[in-house]
This record gives C-alpha cells, structure tokens and sequence, in this order.
C-alpha cells in the first residue's frame, strides 16, 4: 500500500480511503465490521464517514454508518494506528438534512453538538479529520458547473465557521480540518482566515473526481500543489457506472443505481451512457478490469491524496483495492485523454 502524506500534517493516509456511506443501508453491521476488517488486512488506514450518512439521507437511518463504525472500534486496541475522518452537515437541501438539528448550521453551537454526536456514535474521544459536508452560502456544487450570484440565507460565516472548528482544535476532539464539496474561492478564504488569525489551515478538500467529472482540475488542482491541500476524491467509480455493470439497460439487484434510480441520476443521461462506454471498452481493449482502470487513473494524478472507494461485497472491495497495483502505461493514458476531449465531464 502506498501511503502519501495529508496536508502539511505529520499524518500518512493510504491512497486508498475506505468510503463507508452504504454502512446501515446496503450493508449490515456485519458486512460493515467484514469490510473494515478486510481494508485493515490490505493496508488501508484511512476511514471516512459522516454524520448524515447512510445514503440516501433520511431520519431513520441517519448516524447508523457512525454507529457501525463504533462497534467495530471498541473491539479494538490499536485506534491510533487509523485515521478516522466525519463530516458536519452545513445547510442545504432541506428535504435532505431538516431532521439534522432541526435545520443544520455551520456555527458553533451546532457544529459543537454535531461532533460530540459523532464521537458518541463512534466510540472514541477524538477525530483525525473533521470536514465542513458542504458550504452553508449559496454557490456551485452538488453537479452545477456554473456560478449564479444570489443573496446568501444562511447567518453564518466562513469566519464563523471557521472559529468554531477552531476551538474544536484547541480542545483536541479533532486534529485537522478539512473541506468538502468546496470551491476555490471557499477555499482561499478559509486559508486566508486560517494565517490572518492563527488558525488551523485546511488540509485537505473532498470533491468528486472521476473519468466522468474532471472539473477539479479547473481552480481546484493547484491549490494541492501550491498550498499542500489534496483531493479526497470521493465517487472515483461514479456510484459504479464506470464498472460497466449498467450498460444496455442493466439493472443489477441491489444496487444503488437500481434501487434509488430517481435519488442519483447524475450518470444518467445519454452523454454520460456514451462516455461510460468508450471507457468501458478502451479497458477491455487493454485487457483491463474497467473499475480498476477508473480508480488507477485517480489514484495516479498528483494533487490526488486518497481514492475514496466504497462496495457492497468483499469481492468489490478487493477488487478496488487491487487498483492500488495497477499502472496504466502511457498509450492507455492517450487514450483516456482522448475520450475526455471528445466527451468533456460529461457529469459534473
């Protein structure tokens, strides 16, 4: 397993990232406990979750992933050689996060009793990383490309926010922050905020990256290589359409795409079918598994800290750990190149 350096902190995460969010819905608590298991054999040390998760979000569900994660912690002795990441939930979709809080904030009420929540759920006294879900502003993110100012409804401030996680800090209930779902003006402003007060900087970001939406690389990227924070790249497989396994129509039992086929449709329309397909096939060409080409190509790229991988079964998930071994040669890479000329982030 390689191990690549978070941020600017001491901390060495595996470059593949253990995504939990099927925890309490596709998977049972023992599936969860065997996934966790099996990740920690193969070397991965870096756990992600949040506290709205399973997905979909709902009421009945939410905080469950943290709970599964819990009892697996308190079985064990050696919590210090993980590192264990969550999320705060900001404002948003209230059909989505209303039950959160009576309607979540970023300020430091509720981001106080959002950690304390999580901490409880996953049995431990500390977070590695804690991560703003996503902006409580009005701005682009959640599949939209383009900016169209508005009036912001939310009181809370970046500063606001950013005070708070800064307390949390100090008391040592998290060891570093982190940013989700951002953008690069998010970003500046939390790093300016960060060195004008002597607060703690970002260490890293988690957007969606993948064959189908490489729109990180417009604004985002540098900032991994001029200010040291890197991408957590989250649906590197695009909810699995990028395994092939939805082509023509398919329908595979169980599966996300198939039983929430009105929750998720960013990977649904006929330019993402088209993409899906020209990579599909350019890795059978190559004699490559499809999932695993998809999740080496973002494992390969140099502002990229850790691949977030997720699966229902242990059999996908040694498979998508087995990326971690495989090398596209530069005729491959030409190739990818190609299809994403033609058929720009088709799903962003």
């Amino acid at each position: 397993m390689e191990y690549r350096r978070l941020g600017h902190t001491d901390l060495k995460v595996s470059v593949i990232c253990l995504g939990t969010m099927t925890f309490g819905e596709q998977n049972t608590e023992a599936d969860a406990h065997a996934q966790l298991d099996e990740a920690l054999g193969q070397g991965v040390n870096f756990i992600d979750t949040a506290e709205a998760y399973p997905v979909p979000i709902r009421a009945e569900t939410q905080g469950r992933t943290e709970r599964f994660i819990g009892s697996w912690l308190k079985q064990r002795a050696d919590r210090d050689r993980l590192v264990l990441a969550s999320k705060v939930a900001g404002p948003g979709r209230p059909e989505w996060i209303g039950h959160l809080r009576g309607g979540p904030h970023l300020n430091a009420g509720h981001i106080g009793r959002a950690l304390e929540a999580s901490l409880r759920r996953l049995q431990t006294d500390y977070l590695d990383l804690y991560q703003v879900h996503w902006p409580s502003r009005n701005t682009n993110y959640f599949g939209q490309l383009g900016y169209r100012y508005g009036r912001d409804h939310h009181p809370e401030t970046i500063e606001e926010t950013l005070d708070a996680l800064a307390q949390l800090v100090q008391s040592g209930k998290v060891r570093h922050i982190g940013l989700s779902n951002e953008t690069p003006w998010g970003v500046m402003r939390y790093l300016q905020l960060a060195e004008a007060r002597g607060q703690p900087r970002v260490v890293s970001i988690q957007n969606p990256y993948s064959l189908l939406n490489r729109s990180y690389e417009v604004g985002l990227a540098e900032f991994a290589h001029r200010e040291g924070i890197g991408l957590l790249a989250y649906s590197p497989l695009a909810f699995g359409t990028l395994s092939g396994k939805y082509l023509d129509g398919q329908q595979p039992e169980g599966t996300r795409l198939t039983r929430w086929n009105n929750y998720f449709t960013r990977y649904s329309s006929d330019k993402a079918q088209l993409a899906i397909r020209r990579y599909v096939e350019l890795a059978r060409e190559c004699g490559l598994d499809p999932a695993q080409m998809a999740l080496a190509y973002v494992n390969s790229r140099p502002f990229v800290t850790a691949t977030l991988i997720g699966a229902t079964t242990l059999g996908q998930l040694r498979s998508n750990i087995g990326s971690k071994d495989v090398v596209l040669d530069e005729d491959v890479l030409k190739a990818i190149e190609a299809i994403h000329a033609d058929i720009t982030n088709p799903c962003p």
